[in-house]
């Protein structure tokens, strides 16, 4: 393909103004009058035009069909050629008179999207009208082709329309030796230095000349794969090169993409402004939701700094149950109580730790449903300021993306049940009825051996009466009375001490267990503002979908850039 170089450099350039106006539709920048957008429909700029002049048979239809490698035009030895041909691209092949002279011709060949081929009658046909119409074409024409035979080179009409040339196009014209099959070598040199001191006679310069041979191009092109060595003896590489070099160089086409490539990079910069702008309000909408993030967190700190006020009371509620749970162990430990409990089994110490655990899981619920209520209650009034914020920079309802209601309703039942179970937790974690077991254990050994001797005694005291025997029944009886009053007294007085350490051992756990209800507090504080926290997913869905959205607009405007530069480069 003629001006290769050219044309891919042409193809960038289109597909880069393509991917701008994508990208600018993509990021809702408005492009209108910026870009060549019907250009780009059509291919940029116009096809390059070459057209070919010669006398009659002088070869220029085998030229042109060796340049496009098909059979474009009829080649015959007589004039075929009665009008100004001019062969353009289409979809389906026809030919569409413009005037009597000017014949179109779409051919569905995609040489012609490119290059546009002009065949013209012979300069020496005489036909009437056909200078102005070639004066006309002449001025859109890249290259000139001038057409000799090897036969005639020296065809005074051709040259007398070159004399006539203005200085202008001169330097578009290429004089092309045809037929050079029918000649030697040798005699070509001759040829063409003669024609070089014609040209320089005729017209002050010596022009541009290739000696070719249509006929062996064709032959070679048709062909396909195996007919190398035959285009090279047809000598049309080289003049394909110069074309080559031509289009690829041609000032007025670099001026023509450099100022498409100009119009493309302002286009792309204007696009750079939009991406900034969404990447400025990206940076702020992510800096709202730092802010949101430290005011929850700034929430969740005033909450936590009233936690020791809590703690007092909490302590002091414990002081106070610890007091009246060992009064009620107090009176669990009464004798008779206890004696009824050595026959039918001791669980005081589990009764005792479970009524603590209750009253004391009963209030620190209620203080948990109290903290509770408050907190929900600073969520919803920092939520409803929240929403016209956020719905003012992203654009956001927070009103419809979530039910806070529910969260925070079901935020509250959980602090509550977690403060609960880390009561009972706590309790547990002390070990109160350990030691208590262990003191009712001992206690309870000792009162039923005083009761088993005092049993024994009273039934052998009894026997003995039953059978009669003198002073042995008083005896007994009475030592059985004895060690029932040991037994009421122990156990009157190990009632008291062990009351009295229950509770001393109780108040000596109030510092831990504040301690240990201190962490599961602010555990649960915690996971309350969290769930608040995570109610603000909406607004990260949307932060990081935008997020998402501008980096591969961010890649594609960077592969704009480098490829426009590239271009730039090129040209």
């Amino acid at each position: 393909m003629f001006g290769e170089r050219y044309f891919a450099t042409r193809e960038r350039l289109s597909e880069v103004m393509v991917g701008i106006a994508a990208l600018a539709a993509d990021t809702g920048r408005n492009l209108a009058g910026q870009l060549p957008l019907a250009e780009l429909e059509t291919g940029l700029g116009p096809p390059f035009l070459f057209v070919v002049c010669g006398e009659v048979n002088a070869g220029k239809s085998t030229l042109l069909n060796a340049l496009c490698g098909h059979e474009l035009c009829k080649v015959s030895r007589l004039p075929e050629t009665k009008q100004v041909l001019w062969y353009r691209y289409g979809a389906s092949a026809r030919d569409v008179p413009s005037t009597p002279m000017l014949e179109e011709r779409y051919r569905p060949l995609d040489f012609l999207r490119d290059c546009n081929l002009v065949d013209t009658p012979g300069t020496n046909s005489g036909m009437a009208g056909l200078p102005a119409i070639i004066e006309q074409i002449l001025p859109a024409a890249e290259l000139i082709f001038c057409v000799f035979p090897v036969s005639n080179p020296w065809a005074a009409a051709t040259w007398n329309f070159i004399s006539r040339l203005p200085p202008e196009a001169l330097g578009r014209v290429l004089i092309i030796i045809q037929q050079i099959d029918q000649r030697d070598p040798a005699d070509l040199k001759v040829i063409l230095g003669h024609l070089r001191d014609l040209s320089l006679r005729r017209i002050g310069q010596v022009l541009p000349m290739f000696a070719v041979s249509g006929k062996l191009a064709c032959e070679a092109k048709y062909a396909a794969p195996g007919g190398a060595r035959q285009l090279a003896a047809s000598a049309y590489p080289a003049l394909e090169e110069y074309i080559s070099r031509r289009i690829s160089s041609t000032p007025s086409r670099k001026m023509m993409l450099d100022g498409w490539r100009g119009q493309a990079a302002a286009a792309l910069r204007s696009v750079e402004d939009q991406i900034e702008i969404q990447t400025r309000d990206l940076h702020f909408q992510g800096t709202l939701l730092e802010e949101i993030e430290r005011e929850i967190d700034g929430m969740r700190e005033q909450f936590l700094i009233r936690l020791p006020q809590h703690l007092s009371g909490v302590a002091e509620v414990f002081q106070t149950e610890a007091v009246g749970v060992a009064s009620l162990l107090g009176k669990r430990l009464g004798v008779a109580r206890s004696v009824v409990r050595l026959f039918v089994g001791d669980r005081t110490s589990q009764e005792i730790e479970a009524v603590f655990i209750e009253r004391l899981q009963t209030t620190v619920e209620a203080v948990a449903e109290t903290d509770g209520s408050e907190v929900v209650a600073a969520c919803r009034q920092h939520w409803s300021h929240l929403g016209t914020r956020v719905r003012q920079v992203m654009g956001v309802d927070l009103g419809n993306a979530v039910d806070l209601d529910a969260t925070l309703d079901t935020a509250r039942r959980c602090f509550v049940q977690r403060l609960g179970r880390a009561a009972r937790q706590g309790i547990g974690n002390l070990k109160v009825r350990n030691q208590l077991g262990k003191d009712l254990l001992r206690r309870n050994v000792a009162l039923k051996s005083f009761t088993f001797m005092t049993l024994l005694l009273l039934t052998a005291g009894a026997t003995c009466g039953a059978l009669s025997l003198p002073w042995a029944p008083l005896v007994l009886c009475g030592l059985s009375l004895l060690f029932c009053g040991l037994g009421v007294l122990i156990g009157w007085l190990t009632r008291k001490s062990l009351s009295a350490e229950f509770q001393e051992r109780l108040l000596d756990t109030c510092g831990a267990y504040a301690s240990t209800l201190s962490a599961d507090y602010e555990q649960a504080l915690r996971i309350v503002f969290q769930d608040y926290a995570d109610s603000l997913a909406a607004i990260r869905r949307h932060l990081a979908g935008e997020r998402q959205a501008i980096e591969p607009i961010q890649r594609r405007w960077s592969e704009l850039f480098l490829t426009l530069k590239a271009i730039e480069q090129d040209l």
